[in-house]
Parts: C-alpha cells; structure tokens; sequence
C-alpha cells in the first residue's frame, strides 16, 4: 500500500512540474538510429541524449507519446552513480530519475519503438513527417517546448531503392545487400518542431546559390517534366533573400521535396522543406497554380522561426508574419510593384471580411487565426518600413537576427531593435497594429494608393454598364481592372474582349456563364488556352449553352487532365455519362473510372473531386461508399471533414444507407 501511495505522488509530482523545465536541464543534443516496420507502420530507434543540468534535481523527462522502451536507460558518464536511473513511462513523457547534479553534463541512451498516429505518416511507398502543431515527440522522444534548442543528428536504416532525406547534410551512406543507412549531420541546433525525415522514390535537381549554399530539389522520376515549372525562381528567390535580409542562409544546406497527401500546403522543416505534391505542375498548370509564393514564404521561415524562433504563439506572428512579408518581398523582385501592391490589397480584403464577421484579434493574441498571424503581420511590416524607411529596417532585421541567432524571442526583441535603429517611439505602431483587434483600414488604403496601379484599380467602376466600361477591355487598363470590369458585366462581353491576357480571358471563362451566339467561337477559343481552370470553365458553359456540339467539345477536349486533382478530366467523365450520343458504348468505363480516382491509392484532392462528382451523378456503389467510409479517418483533416458531411448527406438516401449499414456490419463481423 505504501508503495502504491508513493508512486501516485510521484505521478501527481511529474504531472505538476512537468510543463516547464529549461530552467533546469538544457537538452544539447540527440542522435538517433531510426529503422521502420511498414506492416505495423511502426519507428524502431536507438537514441543517444546529451544534457546539461542547469539546477540540482530528482527528475527531468523527453516527450514521448506512447513509448515503448526496449532496452534500460543507461549513462555513459564515468561516475558509477550516473548509471542508476530509474525510468517512468507516462502517456507522452518519459521520465528520468536521478539526483541530477548541477554544472554536469549527461549522456544516456536506450532502444525505443513507438507506433506513431500522428507527426509521422506512411503514404502508400513514402514515410514523412510533419512536426508543428503535432509535435515530433510522436516519433521519436524530444522537447516539445520550443524553448529548448537541440542539435539532431538521424542516421536512417531503409530499404534500397528509395531516397531518404532528413534536416542538415548527408555525411555518409552505408549500403547493404537489402538496406541502405543514410547518416544525416546538423551542426546547429533548433527547436524539435522542425526535425524532419521523407522517405520515398525520388530524383533530384542539384544547384548551388550565389552564396555557394547547396540547393537540391527533389521530384518524382516520372514528373521530370515538370521540374522547371514546379521549382520556378527557386534559386532567384533564395539568393534575393539573402541579400534583402542582409544575413547568409543559416544552414549547411537546402533541400526540398513534394510527397502525397501533405496535411498543409508547405512545411519550413529546417534545410528540408516538405511541400504537397499537389503543387507540382506542368507548364500548363503553373498558369494558374504554382509553388512559388508557398515556395518563397517556406523558405523565408529558414531564418524567422528556424533560426530565430517566438518564445510562445503570443508571439507567433514574428514567423508567420515575416515569412509572409518576406515571400512578398522575394515575388516583388520577380513580378514587380503591381504583383506586389495586388497581393496586400487581397490580404487586405480577406482581413476586413475577417472583421465584418466579428472575427478580429489582435496580433499578440495567442488564438488569433491564420489569417491575422500571417497576413495582418505581413502588412504590420510593410507599414513599419513604410514609417521608418528601408534602410533602417533592414538594418534592424539584421541586427534583431544576428542578436537572437538559434534563440528564441519575444515581439519586443524585434521592436527594440528598430527603435534603436530609427530613434522612434514606435508605442503608436504598437499600439495601431499589434494590441488592437481593430483593423487600420484607413491607413492600408492610404498605403495601397501610393501605387499607381492601385489608384487606377479603385477608380474603375462598371456596376452602371457605359461604352466607355466596353472600351476599357480593349485599352491598356492592366488585367486586374479588366477582370473588375468583366465580373461588373458579365452580360456585356464582346468579341473584343477575347483578345487579351490568359489571365483575363480566365476571368471571361469564370464570368460569362451565359454565352450569347455572337461570341460562341471566341467563347470556344478558350478551350486552346495554356490554363485549366479556363479549359475547365469553357468545357462545362459550352456544354450547358450549345447541346447541339457537345460531342465536339467532349472530343476535343478528351486527352486534357488538368492539375493532380483532374479536373478537367473529372468533368469530362461527368459530362460524358450525361451526353447519351457520346461513346455510348464505354459508358461502364467511364464511370468505373470516375470511381477509381475515388479510391484509397489516389490523391486525397483526387479523391474529394471525384466524391462531389459521384454525389452530383448519384453514382455512388459500395466500392466508393466504403472508400468514403476510410477517408473519414484520413490524416488531412480538411478531407476527412468533408468525407463525414457528405456521408451524412448519403445516410439520408434509404438506398444508400442500407448500404452504409451492411458496410459497417461487414466490418464488424470481421473484427
């Protein structure tokens, strides 16, 4: 009895003192051997742990979500006391236990295997990670606090055949009859978030920047085609950063890579950013979807959040905002002022119809959203250069990082900085975009109306149709006035209008649904155009406004796919089994393919674009019910959102939920 009413107190103990502990211990480094079991999608690791105790203690712990220890926590220090620790496995920690000396430093390890459900994810034949907001304690035991700065060194054991990436350099690689061991060096710390492996069938790109830093990009070996697009500007971008920041790239190298089913768009991993497949893109699909701002902002993280990073999400805007800011800066130097002006003003509009809402807050406020963190705090820097000028912003940025390098910071870290720099009080800026929910429309406006381009953009209003409106499309107001005026009179388009950009002849195909015959052939051309989104648009409005051609249109448009998520290709098959006269004899085919791209194997935006077609045909079967059933366990939460409503709205058909019950009964009798 009494040991029991120890062990709970001990328990009660880790549980109240083990939120915050750099103040005692300062982890120093991990190196891990990491291995993997496909079949249980199980991490089999040896881990050393180098630390240093800042304050005599009993007890310190790693984060480590469902461990398993395989072996005894052991020391490698000389003194025979070192070498008993006593070990306690809590749900996410592991706790080590010890009379920890101050001033000392420790070196343990132990073999571990853990089974991780979320941070580390097997797709089909790849494995990665992603360590934000899921933290990398699910996979191999760290620091979950941001606030402890460890150099990561992984050696990776997997079979041959396969590229395996991790942060920092590959210092050597060990090939066996079946496996290959690939030993990755960092030689700078960071915070635990940002460790990162992919594993999977990958060729590479090599580059070296201006600066002599490495560059790698990676894709798959049947996507060769589409590397120029997909990796556009790439090495532009990183050597504009390093000369607009004022500060060389902070790490020995700087890879990327695209993988299936990414929970986000894009990952700053430090050296190693992990991007969605779905933005690799042939020169077509560049035109309307491209990797270049996700790119840019990705890579501007390398230095605000890797190399400096906030002390909490209190601050979080000092990463989001200035890796948002900075990815405008680096698409201004390829696009110009008006890109520049364009994407603040549209940044500008999503955060008032986030206050129209009633949904504000403050940049400092920790559960701010996305769209305050990244895009309030890119136009709270660009007003901030505006009031102190460039050079003295740049200046301090470079100070700010130089100052706090591989530390952590707070907003006043940054803003100190700049006043010194400027000799401004800057308690008014703070005040205006930093402690207050309330948006400073006025002065966004007054700052977008420094730009020409801007003020010519407001002052064109076609909402009262003239000839004058008409004359517009046809002179040389830019594309984005003329895409204003199209969607303020769609009903007024003329032949006229079709000779200009792709950009606004996109603008047509979204637009002008209901196509007067006066227009058809121009309206047609749009089915040539170098965009699939215009393709898309002009495929579905032909269709619905001329029957008598739909075969043509189906038959010239039959070999175009679209982006990875098909869609151009997803509507021609809807549009097929709607057109009786067309191919009437592969109509089975049709939808068995419409249905296949439904399924486990594909892409989960393939996937979601097929369901809603299944859904709008009534198509779906048992097959494609029971693939929606699995994907209301995917990991990408935006999909198994969606795979929950829409088998909800299946479950109101009595035909379908029939279905739907045998499914779960089949399973249930399985189990």
């Amino acid at each position: 009895m009494k040991l029991f009413f120890n062990l709970t107190l001990l328990i009660f103990f880790f549980g109240i003192c083990s939120a915050q502990q750099t103040a005692t211990v300062d982890f120093k480094s991990i190196k891990a051997d990491l291995s993997f079991s496909k079949a249980d999608e199980a991490i089999h690791g040896k881990i050393a742990v180098r630390f240093e105790i800042l304050e005599h203690t009993d007890s310190i712990f790693l984060d480590a979500k469902h461990l398993k220890l395989k072996s005894e926590v052991t020391s490698e220090n000389n003194s025979i006391q070192h070498k008993n620790i006593t070990t306690y496995i809590g749900e996410d920690k592991l706790y080590l236990i010890n009379a920890f000396e101050a001033g000392t430093t420790y070196n343990v390890v132990f073999d571990y295997q853990m089974q991780p459900k979320k941070a580390l994810y097997f797709v089909d034949d790849q494995i990665w990670t992603q360590g934000q907001g899921k933290y990398t304690s699910n996979w191999l035991p760290s620091i979950d606090d941001v606030n402890d700065k460890i150099e990561f060194d992984l050696s990776i054991t997997y079979e041959n055949g396969f590229e395996v990436l991790a942060n920092g350099s590959l210092t050597n690689k060990t090939v066996e009859a079946n496996t290959t061991t690939w030993h990755y060096d960092m030689q700078q710390p960071m915070s635990s978030y940002l460790l990162a492996l992919a594993i999977g069938k990958y060729s590479k790109k090599s580059e070296t920047s201006k600066s002599g830093t490495p560059l790698e990009f990676y894709y798959y070996p049947e996507d060769a085609s589409k590397v120029e697009p997909t990796y556009r500007y790439s090495k532009r971008m990183f050597d504009f950063l390093e000369t607009e920041i004022g500060l060389a790239f902070p790490w020995q190298n700087y890879k990327q890579v695209p993988v299936k089913d990414f929970l986000y768009s894009g990952m700053e991993n430090t050296s190693l950013t992990i991007f969605s497949d779905s933005f690799v893109v042939d020169s077509i699909g560049y035109t309307d979807k491209n990797y270049i701002t996700v790119n840019a902002h990705e890579l501007a993280h390398q230095w605000f959040g890797n190399y400096v990073t906030a002390t909490s999400s209190e601050h979080h805007w000092l990463q989001e905002g200035f890796a948002t800011y900075y990815a405008l800066l680096a698409e201004r130097e390829i696009f110009g002022d008006e890109h520049y002006y364009w994407q603040l003003f549209e940044n500008a509009q999503e955060l008032i119809a986030q206050e129209e809402a009633g949904e504000s807050t403050s940049l400092l406020d920790p559960k701010s959203s996305s769209a305050t963190f990244y895009k309030k705090g890119a136009w709270a820097l660009h007003s901030l250069r505006e009031q102190v000028g460039d050079s003295v912003f740049k200046l301090a940025v470079k100070t700010y990082l130089n100052k706090h390098a591989f530390a952590n910071v707070e907003t006043e870290d940054f803003i100190t900085e700049v006043e010194q720099a400027s000799g401004f009080d800057l308690s008014g800026f703070e005040n205006e975009w930093l402690n207050t929910k309330v948006l400073p429309e006025d002065a966004m406006v007054r700052s977008l109306k420094k730009s020409d381009f801007m003020r010519d953009y407001f002052d064109i209003n076609c909402e009262t149709y003239s000839e004058s409106c008409k004359d517009y499309l046809i002179s040389t107001v830019s594309d984005k006035a003329k895409i204003k005026i199209i969607s303020q009179m769609p009903t007024h388009i003329e032949a006229e209008a079709f000779r200009n950009s792709l950009e606004v002849r996109q603008a047509i195909s979204g637009y002008v649904q209901d196509i007067p015959k006066e227009i058809k052939a121009e309206y047609e051309s749009l089915l040539n155009d170098k965009s699939y989104v215009t393709i898309e648009n002009a495929l579905y409005n032909l269709w619905v406004n001329f029957p008598e051609d739909r075969v043509k249109y189906l038959q010239k448009t039959k070999d175009v796919l679209g982006f990875n998520d098909k869609n151009v290709r997803l509507l021609w098959l809807a549009l097929n089994l709607n057109t009786i006269e067309y191919q009437p004899e592969t109509k089975q085919a049709v939808l068995d393919e419409l249905i296949g791209y439904s399924l486990p194997k594909a892409h989960f935006e393939l996937r979601m674009n097929a369901f809603r077609y299944l859904k709008l045909l009534g198509a779906f079967e048992k097959q494609s019910v029971t693939s929606l059933m699995e994907a209301t366990k995917h990991p990408v939460w935006q999909f198994s959102k969606f795979a929950k409503t829409l088998l909800a709205e299946l479950e109101t058909n009595p035909e379908l939920k029939a279905t739907i019950s045998d499914i779960k009964n089949q399973k249930t009798n399985k189990i």
